[in-house]
């Protein structure tokens, strides 16, 4: 049974919303649950139309590049109506933006890269045709590295030019109910007034002054796998991690990584040195943790793994992204869980879609 779109709210009518790089659903299925109608939304992966199209009823989907999505596209799947939409949201690919080019040096940053700047200027070209109340942009923290700030100060003089008051943070997903620490750079404009962020409604129980927060402690992994963590699915048949380190992981302490075979972490036998690898190599998950981010990429030695030395499995890591249990995602594995690791937690983007609809009332 798919998604149906909000024909009511308490207020009258459903606000509209028009979805950019729409994924399988993710920033959408959040918005739609804080009272959005999806009029229309885009993708240029065929593999994400089908997923998109298996979860969300009658919902004009345009599969093809961000440079396709001009007036004309647009205004066929709305039926000409473009002038009434309330938010335009989505988030460009983030490669560009990420930490990993850090590493690839080789590799350009930001709108250098051809990527970039095609995903970037493609939605500011959307947002200058439809002029919505508002927009949302999601990226990765790294946009707001003071190395990308080019990008950032582009996108901001583009969207105070077309008239919108901005305002921007990066925040953990963690902090809104998600059983992932999950850190995001988000942009939202209005029209007449700046948005004002959410209050955080979870924290780090560890933290000196969690008791002055007023929060409930962040999920953890526990509380949302062990019920899946049965005696009928526990072999690792197709979920074997580690390759040559497989040995290495079962060592591991869960919620730990590589570095717990260094030097520096007083390590008898060191095996590694103090950040010789990427972060997410060997890492593995506690129960008693939110997970760490969900990559895109399926891994036999990047983790977050699981604490039982195994590679999560894509029920696992739909519930960790909080997808209900029974979305659909079309594709290969490989396929299915690059979908599910670019996608904004629906749980997210339901907090910050209540926001930004009772600020446009």
């Amino acid at each position: 049974m798919g998604i149906k779109m909000p024909t009511s709210t308490k207020l009258g009518k459903p606000k509209t919303l028009i979805s950019l790089f729409s994924g399988c659903g993710g920033l959408d299925l959040g918005l739609a649950r804080a009272g959005f109608q999806v009029l229309f939304a885009s993708d240029i992966d065929a593999n994400c139309q089908k997923s998109f199209s298996n979860n969300f009823d009658c919902v004009p989907y345009f599969k093809g590049s961000i440079s396709q999505v001009d007036r004309k596209v647009i205004e066929k799947h709305v039926n000409g109506n473009v002038k009434s939409v309330d938010l335009l949201a989505g988030g460009p690919p983030c490669p560009p933006f990420s930490k990993s080019r850090f590493y690839r040096k080789e590799k350009p940053r930001a709108l250098d890269d051809p990527l970039g700047d095609e995903t970037i200027n493609g939605y500011l070209n959307a947002l200058r045709v439809i002029r919505p109340r508002a927009f949302l942009l999601e990226n990765v923290a790294g946009l707001a590295y003071k190395v990308h700030n080019d990008a950032l100060q582009h996108i901001l003089k583009v969207a105070e030019e077309l008239g919108y008051e901005c305002a921007q943070k990066v925040i953990n997903a963690a902090d809104y109910g998600v059983p992932q620490k999950r850190e995001r750079f988000i942009l939202i404009g209005m029209r007449g007034h700046k948005f004002v962020f959410p209050q955080q409604t979870h924290a780090d129980p560890k933290k000196r002054n969690f008791e002055t927060l007023n929060c409930a402690p962040w999920k953890t992994t526990g509380e949302v796998l062990l019920d899946l963590d049965t005696e009928e699915n526990a072999d690792d048949a197709g979920h074997f991690a580690g390759g040559r380190h497989h040995e290495l992981l079962k060592q591991v302490p869960p919620g730990d990584n590589y570095l717990f075979f260094t030097e520096k972490r007083k390590h008898p036998k060191p095996i590694f040195k103090w950040r010789s690898r990427y972060w997410s190599f060997l890492l593995k998950l506690s129960p008693d943790l939110p997970s760490w981010t969900i990559q895109a990429r399926r891994s036999n030695n990047m983790g977050p793994f699981h604490w039982r030395n195994r590679i999560l499995r894509l029920e696992e890591i739909l519930r960790l992204q909080t997808f209900p249990d029974h979305w659909t995602i079309s594709g290969t594995v490989e396929e299915q869980w690059r979908q599910i690791g670019n996608a904004v937690p629906p749980k997210l983007a339901e907090v910050l879609g209540k926001a930004i609809a009772g600020q446009l009332d």
